[in-house]
């Protein structure tokens, strides 16, 4: 037990808080029932505030990882916190691969539950949640084995409840079988927003994964210039050598924090017309590794830093289907407020999970990473609020550092029903964090 600094990967906004790390349900029990607010952290990789609560306890899940073999049918029993680094370094060389997997390989499988996260293949394949068989969940009164067809409303509660349900500590999926450790990859350079946005409404069910890189920078008929990316795994017949190898470690890192102010509007503008300009007009089934491919950014270690002291805010929204407009609303509102955004990320969702707080739904997502120091960010977010609101979108918990109560509950349609479960599994609302303070989500 430790009091411990604690901040999301955007190091915005640190609190204090007694860490504790249990290696067993029996201990994760003791430290629900002896204390009166906390909330369980892995890797501390959500953006905001969803896994710190300041002035209570922060439960670490990472002793939490034991693991099963992978039976013939690619399932596994993994503890929650191993991270899913480990889990592939484990997996690859037997031949599986993650069934979906965000950004980075650096988040554990218990944060992987609560945030339901997604990847470049949410189109095909859903969410996390889409391929979790069964999990152990432990409660203030109570621990239990969920699964769809068991306690089925909890189970959907949990799966991207932010951890407000309970503390996952053990999670059964189906893993996703490979031949190589190789990705084929298509990539297309479009010189606005309407080309890539056609491209993957009409191209896009074509291939596993696809996701678009868009300069928010551009402006006129450029508006939305964009390196489109779509692969599929390489079987043995694709590639020469058909090796099956786990990630390198990562041995770049940012030693410090940059000075502020080194990404702004000039620098990150000459980043995008380099990257734009280097990326190939179109190139056909170029092999790539699966870490080149799916976590690039997990080849520099603490890539936070590059933004400074003062942190960095990533706004992900997504909107229906018909709302594609929104996203070219977003983009010229970003592009004429001069606040620049270093990464912009551009994918399209398939159907949406029963999970009540579930991000992904049918439509468009896009996420944003915007350095926090201009005074004008705070309105520009408000008003891309609004813009998500207005078009039955929302935000994604995951990433949110500053969202209103009010804006939540209109995105969220579910959210009391969410509350109604979580009332019922946490009746003294020990199980909150600084996100469910700050947006009412610790119970009726």
């Amino acid at each position: 037990m430790s009091r411990s600094t604690l901040s999301g990967w955007g190091r915005t906004a640190p609190g204090v808080a007694t860490v504790v790390s249990p290696t067993c349900d029996e201990e994760v029990a003791q430290a629900l029932a002896t204390s009166s607010g906390i909330i369980a952290r892995g890797l501390g990789r959500s953006y905001g505030d969803a896994a710190q609560l300041s002035g209570g306890t922060v439960l670490s899940n990472l002793a939490l990882v034991d693991q099963s073999a992978i039976d013939e049918n690619g399932v596994i029993s993994v503890g929650a916190g191993t991270s899913l680094d480990q889990l592939l370094a484990f997996s690859i060389p037997q031949g599986w691969f993650l069934p979906v997997t965000p950004g980075t390989r650096q988040v554990t499988i218990g944060g992987a539950v609560a945030a339901d996260v997604h990847g470049k293949n949410h189109h095909v394949d859903g969410s996390f949640a889409n391929h979790v068989l069964d999990m152990r969940l432990v409660t203030p009164d109570n621990s239990m084995t969920l699964s769809p067809s068991q306690d089925g409303e909890l189970f959907w509660a949990t799966m991207g409840g932010m951890g407000l349900t309970g503390v996952v500590s053990r999670v059964t999926l189906r893993m996703l079988k490979i031949e190589t450790d190789q990705m084929l990859v298509d990539t297309d350079r479009f010189s606005n927003l309407d080309e890539v946005m056609n491209a993957m409404v009409t191209g896009d069910n074509a291939y596993q994964y696809s996701v678009a890189w868009v300069d928010c920078m551009s402006r006129g008929l450029s508006m939305g210039r964009a390196v489109l990316t779509r692969a599929r795994h390489a079987t043995r017949s694709d590639v020469d050598a058909g090796t099956l190898r786990a990630p390198r470690p990562t041995r770049l890192s940012v030693p410090c924090s940059a000075p502020n102010g080194l990404l702004n509007p000039l620098t990150i503008k000459a980043f995008n017309e380099l990257w734009f300009r280097l990326s190939p007009r179109h190139q056909e089934e170029k092999p790539k590794s699966l870490s080149a491919f799916f976590h690039p950014l997990d080849g520099l270690r603490d890539w936070n830093r590059l933004y400074g002291p003062r942190g960095f805010v990533q706004y992900q929204f997504c909107v229906p289907e018909g709302a594609a407009d929104t996203v070219r609303r977003v983009i010229e509102h970003l592009s004429s407020s001069g606040i620049a955004s270093f990464l912009a990320v551009l994918k399209r969702f398939g159907p949406s999970n029963p999970g009540l707080l579930s991000f992904p739904m049918s439509g468009w997502t896009l996420a944003l990473d915007l350095p926090v120091g201009s005074p004008s960010l705070p309105g520009l977010l408000d008003d891309l609020d609004e813009m998500v609101v207005s078009a039955r979108g929302r935000v994604y918990l995951a990433k949110d550092a500053r969202l209103r109560p009010e804006m939540a509950r209109a995105m969220y349609p579910n959210l009391d029903e969410f509350l109604a479960v979580k009332d019922r599994v946490d009746p003294r609302h020990q199980l909150t964090s600084d996100l469910a303070r700050r947006l009412h989500l610790v119970g009726t």
